[in-house]
Order: C-alpha cells, then sequence, then structure tokens
C-alpha cells in the first residue's frame, strides 16, 4: 500500500515538473517572438506611373493680317525739258537750252537753264554759252508769265578775226503757252523781251526771242 503511494507521488511530481517546464518554455518563446517581431511599415501606395494627360492649350485665331497699305505719293515737284530758239532778221539765231525747273507752288516754278546759241550775220558768226534763272507763274494751266535772268559769253569772228570773249547780261520778260501732248509731257512756244538792253547785246532794241520747247511733268 505504501509502495503505491510513492509511486503516485513520484508520477505527480514528474508531471508537475513537466508541467512548469513546459509552460517555461511556452513563456520563453513567446517572449522571443515579441522581441523579434518586426513592426512593418505602413504600407503607402506605389507612386503612379500613369502619365498624366497632356493639357491642351485652347487655340486662339490670330487677328487677320492688315492689308498692305498703298502708299500714295503726289506728282512730282521737279520737271524738265528742253527749248529750241530761232531768230530771224539781219542775222540768224539759233539756240538749245535744256532746263529744270521746281514747283515751289502749284502755280509757282523756279528753274535754271543752260544753253549754247549759234549767230550767223553779215560777215561775222559766233558761238556762245551761258546759264540762266527763272521763275513762272501759271495764270491759267495752259499759260504762264516768265521772268529770267541770263548770262551769256559772246566771241565774235569776222573775216578771220576773232574778238575777245565777254559776257552779256539779260533779263527777260514775257509769257509761254501751253499744249499738253500726252499723260505727263506738254509742248509750249514762248516769247521773251530783254529789257536791260546792254549796250553790248548783238540783239536788236526789244526784238522778241521766241522758243519753242517741250517739257516732261510741267
Amino acid at each position: 500500500m505504501l509502495r503505491a503511494f510513492f509511486v503516485v507521488v513520484i508520477v505527480t511530481v514528474c508531471a508537475v515538473s513537466a508541467f512548469a517546464q513546459q509552460a517555461d518554455t511556452t513563456a520563453t518563446t513567446a517572449k522571443q517572438l515579441a522581441d523579434t517581431t518586426v513592426v512593418a511599415p505602413p504600407q503607402t501606395a506605389p507612386p503612379s506611373t500613369t502619365t498624366p494627360p497632356p493639357q491642351v492649350q485652347p487655340q486662339t485665331t490670330p487677328p487677320p493680317a492688315a492689308p498692305p497699305t498703298e502708299t500714295k505719293t503726289g506728282p512730282t515737284r521737279v520737271y524738265y525739258g528742253g527749248t529750241v530758239g530761232v531768230s530771224f532778221g539781219d542775222y540768224t539765231r539759233f539756240s538749245i537750252v535744256p532746263f529744270v525747273g521746281y514747283k515751289l507752288r502749284p502755280r509757282v516754278h523756279v528753274g535754271g537753264k543752260v544753253g549754247y546759241e549759234y549767230i550767223d550775220g553779215d560777215n561775222y558768226n559766233s558761238h556762245n554759252y551761258g546759264g540762266s534763272l527763272f521763275s513762272r507763274f501759271l495764270v491759267s494751266p495752259r499759260l504762264y508769265a516768265h521772268g529770267e535772268f541770263a548770262y551769256f559769253s559772246y566771241k565774235y569772228s569776222a573775216s578771220g578775226i576773232e574778238t575777245d570773249r565777254f559776257w552779256v547780261p539779260f533779263l527777260y520778260l514775257g509769257g509761254g503757252l501751253i499744249q499738253p501732248m500726252g499723260r505727263n509731257a506738254s509742248a509750249y512756244v514762248e516769247v521773251l523781251f530783254d529789257v536791260l538792253q546792254d549796250d553790248q547785246s548783238p540783239y536788236e532794241d526789244w526784238e522778241p526771242f521766241i522758243s519753242i520747247g517741250v517739257g516732261v511733268g510741267f
């Protein structure tokens, strides 16, 4: 009977020891798990790899281009031309005189001339040249008054003898008549009288000087 009691006690002690050892092992394992557990970082959403659609700029219609500006140019103020002069009487005179003029006003013109003339008289002849400044006033579209100061050089040859060259002043007054010939050209006839009557003038007193000319832009 006593033997059976010792057996029961031994079995009970062994069972309690085994149970205590198991409890210690379980606690140790739980503590190790708690110490080695890594708290995972909070999950964040991966960056989006989707490219956002491009922004469409609103289309604006450019303003219509301005039409080219037409440059309006008025008629030129400069005109030019030339005259051919002829005189008959006790001698024959032929002259050619190109000129250029400028319109200060529609009716008031100024300009300059250069000229050459040949005179053939009784037993003598002469080759002459010079220049002049003139002004014109248009009384009407076809009629104008004319004033001109001229300075010409003369040298005569008679019977093989030549004179020294000398200069003679002239102050012409008169007028002219214009005849349109086309879009920008005109012919005109001009009659002038020398009012200075210099003593060395080769012309007779108050002899008219008649010129026929053509002008462009006149």
